[in-house]
């Protein structure tokens, strides 16, 4: 497939060499300074992330962006979220932020309509809610940031996963939950993608780790078990290529089942290095948390309403335009591997 080019190359590597990777703080008894749900200038606009669950890496990353854009542009950034990714366990927090009148609420939904009736309350106070990572039905936020388009997505983790098998044999799915709106989207694209072209590669089972670390590693263990034959696993969340990878790295299977998928470097850098995984793909999440923010910015100050065609400025990353259905789309996804993983801290 193709990568980037040399130039959005360098300018990637040049944005990820400073990733600062603290995770931001959230609990239940968590308070913030009193927001502008109904606008207000940058100094006192308020914006809280509200990721799928806390602890996951990936967030950490994405949160670290999102708080550095709230810097920039003088805003108090805070992150809340449950434990495990649920979407009643985002709800409570949905309806916090609503009762504390945040400016903006940026989630990534664990499920496309199970938390609408408290983000259509917490919209209803005058916050304005972008989705970014996994999105609800329009109708429920403001503006989705879209960490890279559906199709791409697709396209490229089968591609990759072609390549790797020489384009013949048994493949499986290691995804999160089975209502994950961007998981399910992608799952359905490779599925179109695999059909029609690559016809010698079978796709067995999709099975789900729930973004669980150690469901994940069972299910990798359950498939090699279940599937003697598999060629290959093709895991689109960056909890499930992780567990994979362990299990792969100290098993028989180990450059013998190719494994590939959405994953953050500093994560897989061990298991590329030590052979078990030869190329996966992502996006930069510092990038889109620091987006997200960006376009929550935008809609608090009136800059943009996420109507087709309104364009604004998000920092370094500089001039965004919003698509069909009030999408903004980060950019394509890149391909990771021994010759560059090094060159990448997130």
């Amino acid at each position: 497939m193709n990568t980037l080019s040399r130039a959005s190359r360098a300018t990637l590597v040049a944005a990820t060499a400073a990733l600062v990777l603290s995770a931001c703080g959230g609990s239940d008894d968590d308070t913030s300074s009193e927001g502008t749900g109904d606008g207000g200038s940058s100094d006192d606009m308020t914006v809280t992330f509200l990721p799928k669950n806390l602890g996951n890496p990936y967030f950490d990353t994405s949160s670290t962006g999102g708080e550095a854009a709230a810097e920039e542009f003088g805003g108090t950034f805070e992150e809340v979220g449950p434990q495990e990714a649920t979407p009643d366990g985002q709800v409570q927090y949905i309806n916090t932020a609503a009762q504390q009148g945040v400016s903006a609420l940026v989630v990534s939904a664990n499920d496309p309509t199970a938390i609408g009736a408290a983000l259509d309350q917490a919209r209803d106070a005058g916050t304005k809610v972008v989705t970014f990572d996994s999105d609800t039905e329009p109708q429920f936020r403001d503006v989705f940031v879209n960490q890279a388009d559906a199709e791409g997505i697709a396209r490229a983790q089968v591609d990759l996963i072609a390549e790797q098998i020489d384009g013949d044999g048994q493949i499986a799915i290691l995804s999160a939950s089975a209502n994950a709106t961007n998981q399910n989207a992608w799952i359905e694209l490779m599925e179109e993608e695999l059909a029609a072209n690559h016809p010698d590669i079978e796709l067995v089972e999709t099975v789900y780790g729930d973004d669980d670390d150690q469901m994940s590693f069972d299910r990798t263990a359950a498939l090699l078990q279940t599937y003697p034959d598999l060629e290959g696993i093709v895991s689109p969340t960056t909890v499930g290529i992780a567990a994979a990878a362990r299990y792969l790295s100290d098993s028989d299977f180990q450059g013998e089942v190719a494994l590939t998928g959405l994953g953050t470097p500093n994560q897989m850098r061990e298991y590329v290095q030590d052979g078990t995984v030869e190329a996966f793909a992502l996006w930069n999440p510092e990038d889109l948390g620091y987006l997200a923010a960006f376009t929550a910015h935008a809609l608090v100050n009136g800059d943009i309403t996420g109507e087709e065609g309104d364009t604004f400025e998000a920092g370094r990353l500089g001039e965004y335009t919003v698509g069909a259905d009030g999408v903004v789309l980060l950019g394509d996804p890149f391909v990771f591997d021994a010759d560059n993983i090094d060159d990448f801290d997130f």
